[in-house]
């Protein structure tokens, strides 16, 4: 893949927008196109060098536009297609390039390859869907069987999430030059790169033969029988012959369950992406009323591990947060933390570690988690089926109410929170989604007039990055390893050296400070920091 010889995006910060809660222009309550557009002086205030849009294709939007019914208009929800080459061009003024997700996993039962598909068996685009005439025991990632009878076919179609998302059959060779062709087309708009959408699960098994049961109603979760199934590989190099090769772009993959020794085969010289989001360091899990808890050694570790897996071959998306998963001052702390220092503690990983950065909105001022008490409030399908099924395990609704606060994807779908005027300077109209009720105490506006707040010491960090080699270049070095409170590690670039200490635990840490090798203090989210021991949620930077 021809590159820049800077590889550009590996010295930015990539800045992920929802399009439907970052800004509203025309009064109706959705985000949009020329909003994005209106605040990109903002975002490049932030350093952000590639801004990653979640899907603004035509949709019917019954899961926030990853059901894509044509990948070649503009949702008249986010505007046109004119505004859409605006904002590249606007971007672009600014060096400021626009990805764009690729949903090639699945699209709309709208879509009209599927409505030709489903006509009949000796329809063109017949096998360009999954169809079987007996479902198995495969349980979707929605809940509920991954089949959906077809009355007009007389089948049932596979769809890995909603009912309404049939999945693609990749392998049609037909289906995949499709898929191209549509990646090109937006190469050929000015995008800058890609971010594939659950694209683990495109290869599908040939014998769909039933899973061993993970539940007492005998299904098997379809990610188990379909995620990363050989051969999958193939196809992305194919994939990348076609798409990639050649072309100053840079793409980056969603891979839930690739393990840090699996990197090699996804990224770098061999592999098919740039980067790759995996999912190992994030708390949550597939079933809320048993979640994955994770301590400050387990995400430290999954990270370590990360990081020495593309030490040499490959690049690291750095990330904490994103549309699909709730705040991280949530996620990783209780309650009780303070959650302004709980952002900083973060902020400092998300912009030291090796890697690029990839920012979600809202996270540079600490954005929260919701606290809806009822079930009706939330929008996103997982929510609610989640909900049901701890509902139907025995749990009591304030029980299931709970586990749906703590890992609602609309936990992340809330407005931007620009300020403290009605709506949180939104939209004028009435949101899609209800706001987060701290917006009038959390916003942007009030960020910028504190020289102490979370996006004041953003900016800091990342203007330190932007003219620091050892940031941008350096090796990772782990410190500390064991140490069940404190994250540590050293940068290391042509003899010069950064060493960053992060307490992510709630209680005072100790550390032997001959580990600084006589170095100085930089930078600290606390700016009184004392060396050898660390507040609860210190983060310290010494040079």
């Amino acid at each position: 893949m021809k590159q820049m010889d800077a590889q550009w995006w590996k010295k930015t910060v990539c800045y992920e927008i929802y399009p439907s809660s970052f800004q509203d222009t025309n009064g109706d309550g959705v985000g949009d196109l020329k909003g994005i557009t209106s605040r990109l002086d903002y975002l490049a205030s932030l350093g952000v060098g590639c801004i990653w849009l979640t899907p603004v294709y035509a949709s019917p939007m019954k899961d926030n536009g990853y059901d894509v019914s044509d990948f070649y208009k503009i949702n008249p929800l986010y505007g046109t297609m004119e505004d859409m080459e605006n904002l590249i061009a606007e971007a672009d003024k600014r060096n400021i390039k626009i990805v764009m997700d690729l949903v090639f996993n699945h699209v709309s039962e709208e879509n009209a390859w599927f409505q030709e598909s489903k006509k009949s068996k000796e329809n063109p685009k017949s096998d360009w869907f999954i169809w079987r005439d007996t479902p198995n025991n495969w349980r979707g990632i929605f809940g509920g069987s991954a089949w959906k009878w077809c009355e007009e076919r007389k089948q049932y179609y596979l769809h890995t999430f909603g009912d309404f998302q049939p999945d693609l059959n990749w392998e049609n060779p037909e289906v995949r030059k499709a898929l191209y062709d549509v990646a090109n087309f937006w190469i050929q708009k000015g995008v800058g790169g890609f971010r594939l959408d659950a694209v683990v699960y495109i290869k599908k098994p040939q014998d769909f033969a039933d899973g061993k049961p993970d539940a007492s109603d005998g299904m098997v979760l379809i990610h188990e029988m379909t995620a990363n199934r050989d051969g999958i590989l193939d196809y992305l190099h194919e994939f990348k012959k076609n798409v990639l090769d050649g072309k100053n772009i840079f793409t980056v993959g969603e891979a839930n369950g690739i393990l840090p020794e699996q990197l090699k085969d996804w990224v770098g010289s061999e592999g098919v992406f740039d980067m790759l989001f995996e999912f190992n360091h994030l708390q949550g899990g597939d079933i809320w009323y048993n979640p994955i808890v994770l301590s400050t050694l387990d995400v430290k570790n999954a990270i370590f591990q990360s990081q020495k897996a593309t030490a040499l071959n490959g690049w690291y998306p750095v990330f904490f947060e994103n549309h699909d998963k709730p705040r991280s001052v949530n996620a990783y702390f209780s309650k009780a933390a303070d959650k302004a220092l709980a952002s900083k503690a973060l902020t400092t990983l998300l912009l030291t570690l090796r890697g690029t950065p990839f920012v979600y909105e809202g996270e540079e001022i600490g954005m929260t988690n919701v606290d809806w008490d009822s079930i009706e409030a939330y929008h996103e399908l997982n929510s609610r089926s989640q909900y049901e099924m701890a509902l139907q395990e025995g749990f009591s609704h304030e029980q299931a109410i709970g586990f749906v606060k703590a890992l609602s994807r609309d936990n992340a779908r809330t407005p931007m929170q620009w300020d403290s005027s009605p709506n949180a300077g939104f939209t004028t109209g009435k949101p899609w989604i209800p706001l987060n009720e701290n917006f009038k105490q959390l916003n942007v506006a009030l960020q910028e007039e504190n020289a102490n707040s979370p996006l004041a010491y953003y900016r800091r960090l990342v203007n330190l990055r932007k003219q620091s080699p050892v940031l941008l270049n350096g090796n990772f070095l782990p410190l500390l390893a064991d140490d069940p409170q404190i994250f540590a590690f050293r940068r290391e670039f042509e003899g010069k050296a950064l060493t960053v200490l992060v307490n992510l635990s709630e209680s005072e840490a100790h550390y032997d400070s001959s580990i600084l090798s006589g170095q100085k203090l930089l930078l600290s989210n606390r700016n009184d920091a004392s060396v050898g021991i660390l507040r609860p949620l210190e983060a310290n930077l010494f040079e």
